[in-house]
């Protein structure tokens, strides 16, 4: 078990002394703590989910954040400490970070967004130079096909509901599929994954982004579509403006502007099956109370049957 007294214990294993200080931190994947040290200012400590990646996969991710880091872009690396950024005690792995703070951006402001399109575009520069060789892929098959599967095989949806969701399931699926065939052949580049505004953390030296901990093979609008927000011409502003900045330093293939609303399907997807199969762990009944309602599941289906419509609209103009 992962107790306060593990987390100094495991510290104390790599000579980093804590003086007993620790507030776990908002993260369900993973038990992440800041720690205040005896000799220093606080660290981040992140403890990996067991199972979910290898090593190899933990190492591939520290790598690039590091070439990030090295080239100057705002990311927070893991602290190489002894030769190693991943550790391990009593069967935890862990790896060690310092501390950033930030608020959230202003995505109304479009120099703010500018900002962060730079960035972005940076990041897929980089990204774009080699592929990851642990890391999965972001597909129709793994964040689509297999967690309908999942939730279907272990019951997770409403007995009166699993026809209709089944049903609705197949024909966003069908949807995805026409989007990519739309987009044709898309390079996939190693991505953040996961740049939401809530992983993007703003100071006045302006952004810097965090937690690549779902950082995968995939299309770089993947990186840009979930900063988008509000009726479609709000988007396509927002988008002008990402792009504005992300072409001074890579350049965007607009065919896969095909795939935002297919992402998003996938998304919406996957996420369910992510906290079915986290059921089992304490924390998740307690943070989704309402998971395993049938109120759920309708707004589920509901919310799929919009993105089948969305997916035959055209895409966003950049």
């Amino acid at each position: 078990m992962l107790t306060p007294d593990a987390v100094l214990d495991a510290l104390e294993g790599i000579d980093l002394y804590g003086d007993g200080r620790l507030l776990a931190l908002n993260s369900y994947e993973n038990r992440v703590y800041q720690v205040g040290m005896e000799d220093g200012p606080p660290l981040i400590a992140k403890f990996y989910r067991p199972s979910r990646w290898s090593d190899e996969a933990i190492l591939e991710e520290h790598a690039f954040v590091s070439e990030l880091h090295e080239r100057e872009i705002p990311v927070v690396p893991a602290l190489n400490i002894k030769g190693s950024t991943l550790h391990t005690f009593k069967g935890f792995r862990f790896a060690v970070f310092p501390k950033y703070g930030g608020r959230a951006p202003e995505l109304d402001d479009r120099d703010t967004l500018q900002w962060i399109g730079r960035f972005i575009g940076r990041i897929h520069a980089v990204g774009a130079l080699a592929a990851y060789r642990h890391r999965p892929a972001l597909d129709i098959q793994s964040f689509g096909a297999e967690p309908v599967e999942f939730l279907l095989e272990n019951k997770f949806i409403p007995y009166e509901l699993i026809e209709v969701y089944r049903g609705v399931a197949a024909l966003a699926l069908e949807g995805v599929k026409r989007c990519y065939e739309r987009a044709g052949k898309i390079d996939a580049i190693r991505l953040h994954g996961d740049c939401h505004v809530g992983n993007v953390l703003w100071t006045e030296d302006g952004p810097h982004f965090v937690d690549f901990d779902d950082s995968r093979m995939g299309p770089a609008v993947q990186d840009l579509w979930m900063l988008l927000s509000g009726e479609r011409a709000d988007q396509t502003q927002q988008l002008g403006d990402l792009l504005a900045g992300y072409e001074d330093f890579h350049e965007f293939n607009p065919r896969e502007l095909h795939l935002v609303e297919a992402l998003r399907t996938l998304r919406l997807i996957h996420y369910a099956a992510w906290i079915a199969r986290r059921w089992d762990d304490p924390a998740f009944p307690t943070a989704f109370p309402w998971f395993d309602t049938q109120r759920y599941w309708q707004d589920r289906i509901l919310e799929l049957r919009e993105q089948i419509a969305l997916m035959d609209e055209a895409p966003l103009p950049c």
